[in-house]
């Protein structure tokens, strides 16, 4: 794997095989966020998106669970945002209008950051994009992001799902094992704990009961978010605030399959890979779940029906 230095140009998402695509030829487009300007434990998730990149080089286009390339639906990688010395509200707006075009244009929009708080200026960019047509949000995480303000202010990776809320989108959280007495209580007064999967409960359950049950709370549109502390730390101990417990590789893969195969996916991310150094496997990980979710997400417009 080629190693650059964290200033040098950002390598487009997917195999180092994979043919270039101008952005009006791309199904996919991929926005690299390298942000952290809220982050409250560990840092290093701002060089998520190039470890994400570099990673994804060493992808097979050839995808064996669904027998095709997934590349070949054409990904585009735009320029990093650049949100240096941007408050929490301008950063919010920053990507929100980087999002907006794509969006627009009925791209499929990957993001790769960064930390999670990145997640809200995506979603708003959609729903305007949508005319607000409503969607739903199937969130993986260990937190469940729904304090109202941290640290000073509403736009934290600590409150991106209450700002989703405000949206007005429809929550399906999925192995929560970290709040607040505030979140829990918020989650009761809004009504939204019917949606959430939390970690402990979901051993004792057979998993393709609870995917399904999952899925189910889905409306027809589905926006992916991953943030990669919602997997099991010992596949994934490279984030700034791991949690015990967590998802596997391949329950993650069957809940992801399984929304796009019953849902639209509308647009996916990857958030708060915070890489460590001389340790690859992460980020190999996160390059390959992203390249999975575009895989399951689409493959449905190509004819596949594996």
């Amino acid at each position: 794997m080629a190693h650059h230095t964290k200033n040098a140009p950002l390598p487009a998402f997917g195999a180092e095989e994979s043919p270039y695509c101008p952005y009006d030829s791309a199904r996919v487009v991929v926005l690299p966020v390298p942000y952290e300007g809220t982050v409250s434990y560990g840092r290093g998730a701002a060089q998520g998106p190039r470890a994400i990149l570099e990673a994804s080089t060493q992808l097979e286009q050839y995808d064996e669970e669904l027998d095709w390339c997934v590349d070949s639906v054409g990904l585009h990688t735009l320029p990093a945002l650049k949100l240096e010395r941007l408050t929490p509200a301008k950063v919010t707006a920053a990507i929100h209008k980087a999002a907006l075009g794509p969006a627009r244009d009925g791209k499929f929009l990957l993001t790769l950051g960064g930390e999670h708080s990145i997640t809200h200026g995506v979603l708003a960019a959609l729903l305007e994009a949508r005319e607000g047509r409503p969607f739903s949000v199937l969130q993986i995480d260990a937190h469940a992001d729904l304090r109202q303000r941290y640290n000073g202010t509403p736009h934290s990776h600590a409150c991106v799902m209450a700002r989703a809320h405000d949206l007005g989108l429809r929550l399906v959280q999925v192995g929560i094992r970290a709040v607040c007495e505030e979140e829990r209580s918020f989650m009761r007064e809004q009504g939204l704990e019917p949606q959430v999967f939390w970690d402990h409960t979901l051993a004792a359950r057979p998993e393709a009961e609870w995917i399904e049950d999952a899925v189910s709370r889905l409306e027809a549109d589905v926006y992916l978010t991953v943030d990669v502390d919602g997997l099991d730390p010992a596949i994934m101990p490279a984030t700034g605030t791991p949690v015990p417990g967590g998802l596997g590789w391949h329950t993650a893969l069957h809940l992801l399959r399984r929304a796009a195969e019953s849902r639209h996916v509308i647009g996916a991310d990857v958030m708060e890979l915070a890489p460590m150094s001389g340790h690859h496997a992460p980020n190999f990980l996160a390059a390959r779940l992203a390249y999975k979710m575009l895989g399951y997400s689409l493959r449905g417009e190509h004819g596949r029906n594996t």
